[in-house]
C-alpha cells in the first residue's frame, strides 16, 4: 500500500530531514527535481559499495513512488557505512513527510519514521567491556 508521492501546491522548495542510526547522523535536503541523489558530494553507487545498503537508503523514495520527480542532498557523518545507511533512509523519510503530509500515515505504517533505538551499550568499570569480565583466577 503506497500512495502516489505528488507535491503539495504552493509549498516551499526545501525540505529538509534529519536521521539518526546507531552513532550515525545524516542531514537530508529535499528539493524539487529530477531524481539525482548526491551523498557527501559523491554519488550512491560510490558511496554504498554494498547493494543492500544502497537500497536500504533509497526505500523511502522507491515506497512513495517519488524517485524521479525530487533531488536529495546529503550530509552523513559518524559510525560506519550501514548505520549511514539507516540514518539516511529515517532522513529522507523524515523530508518526504513534510514534502507531502499525506505520505506520513503510509510512511509510518511501514516503520520508516521509527527511529531505532539499539545504541552500544557503555563499558562498566571493573569489566573489560560492557558485558565481558575480566579473566578470573581461583589459584
Amino acid at each position: 500500500m503506497s500512495s502516489s508521492g505528488q507535491p503539495v501546491e504552493g509549498a516551499k522548495q526545501k525540505f529538509y530531514g534529519t536521521g539518526r542510526r546507531k552513532e550515525s547522523v545524516a542531514r537530508v535536503f529535499l528539493t524539487f527535481g529530477t531524481g539525482q541523489i548526491t551523498i557527501n558530494g559523491r554519488t550512491p553507487e560510490a558511496y554504498f559499495c554494498n547493494v543492500n545498503w544502497r537500497n536500504r537508503a533509497v526505500e523511502p523514495l522507491k515506497f512513495t513512488e517519488t524517485a524521479g520527480s525530487v533531488d536529495l542532498m546529503v550530509t552523513v557523518n559518524g559510525g560506519g557505512v550501514g548505520g549511514q545507511s539507516g540514518a539516511m533512509r529515517m532522513g529522507i523519510s523524515r523530508a518526504l513527510a513534510i514534502f507531502n503530509p499525506e505520505l506520513r500515515a503510509g510512511l509510518r505504517k511501514n516503520g520508516f519514521l521509527t527511529r531505532d533505538s539499539r545504541m552500544k551499550e557503555r563499558k562498566k568499570y571493573g569489566q573489560k567491556g560492557a558485558r565481558k569480565r575480566f579473566q578470573f583466577s581461583k589459584r
